[in-house]
């Protein structure tokens, strides 16, 4: 069993914490996927599990063995970096066997090996070419190839889908699910792109700061944030976020800053009249209508054929984004009504950030 835990994992330098008690269990066979901005400490912690990078407090067990004092090579990891890291002097065949033969595996294993994996990425046709004759998809499908030939107890991945163009990024995050789905094996992923995180993994870790702000499956982390950073993180486009304060007599309402009141959904949440709280609702829960709660006056509009998405303010200068899906016929320049449902409002703290959803804080 190849299972991944972290119990209150730690990482200085010097005075500098940058991993702050991070706790953590990816069971066996699971995609789990760290996200968050840059200087978040992500890779931070890919290379603390892998062993390239020392750790300063706290313990990683792989497969329930503490792995703390295991050297690098030694704990049945395999890693694809970003770089691709290919030996630009070898040919895609000798890149693929260079760890194998390093551990005196037998040749006739080598070969099996590599041509099997070589067909499973339908990289069988360059086992002859170097990698500077290789597009940056195929290397990308050679780097992940080095590190399945090993036949490793976990597969770390760090962002190795950045250096390549949007089209090409959305066919390989396919081909990694469907490669996990094949292989079975515990697979970490580290990538700043959230929509990356949603679409592949069974498991996602947000982070900042060097701070785990939440944990859990994608769909748990976009309906129920605990915070407002996993709320405005966890989503594409982002979240639209209201400040305002509970009406003093009627906690069924919100008072913006210009004084207008909106209706405030009561049932799920905690919140006293007077308190200052920050609405949060997603783009494609605010519909256009003839009469609604909000009045966005429309700053741009972008028609995307299948999509729309209009971008605007209310009058306090609160800027809003509606996704609508199909063509719209609202223009730049136009004030539109919005209305939304109940079950579309996230509540939060204003000053704790915190969501006050009951069951999110139980």
């Amino acid at each position: 069993m190849a299972s991944v835990e972290l119990k209150d994992l730690r990482k200085s330098y010097g005075k500098a914490d940058v991993i702050k008690g991070i706790d953590m269990s990816i069971g066996h066979g699971e995609f789990c996927v760290f996200v968050g901005p840059s200087g978040c400490g992500k890779s931070t912690l890919l290379r603390m599990i892998s062993g390239l990078e020392p750790i300063s407090g706290g313990t990683i067990e792989i497969g329930g063995e503490v792995v703390n004092d295991i050297p690098a090579a030694d704990r049945g990891l395999a890693m694809v970096f970003q770089s691709y890291a290919l030996y630009p002097h070898m040919t895609v065949r000798q890149n693929l066997s260079f760890g194998l033969e390093n551990i005196a595996t037998p040749r006739a294993e080598i070969r099996d090996k590599v041509e099997e994996v070589a067909k499973m990425l339908q990289i069988d046709m360059l086992l002859d070419r170097r990698p500077k004759d290789l597009s940056g998809g195929q290397r990308q499908r050679v780097a992940i190839g080095r590190a399945i030939v090993r036949e490793p107890r976990v597969y770390l991945f760090d962002e190795p889908l950045s250096n390549l163009d949007a089209e090409l990024r959305v066919g390989m995050r396919a081909e990694i699910s469907g490669l996990h789905k094949r292989l079975g094996n515990t697979m970490i992923y580290v990538t700043h792109d959230q929509v990356e995180a949603m679409t592949m993994a069974d498991k996602i870790a947000v982070l900042r700061l060097g701070e785990l702000e939440q944990f859990g499956r994608p769909l748990d982390l976009f309906n129920a944030p605990r915070n407002l950073f996993v709320a405005g993180f966890i989503g594409s486009p982002k979240m639209n976020f209201l400040a305002g304060t509970v009406h003093a007599a009627d906690r069924s309402l919100l008072v913006l800053p210009t004084g207008e009141e909106v209706p405030l959904p009561l049932d799920g949440f905690g919140q006293a009249e007077g308190a200052k709280v920050t609405v949060g609702i997603r783009p494609n829960d605010l519909k256009p209508a003839e009469t609604g709660p909000l009045h966005l006056d429309v700053v741009s509009v972008e028609q995307l054929g299948s999509d729309s998405y209009l971008y605007g303010a209310l009058r306090d200068g609160t800027r809003l984004t509606v996704h609508n899906p199909g063509q719209t016929r609202v223009r730049e320049g136009e004030r539109v009504p919005l209305t939304y449902g109940d079950a579309a409002v996230h509540l939060f703290d204003t000053e704790t950030g915190l969501s006050l959803r009951e069951e999110i804080e139980a």
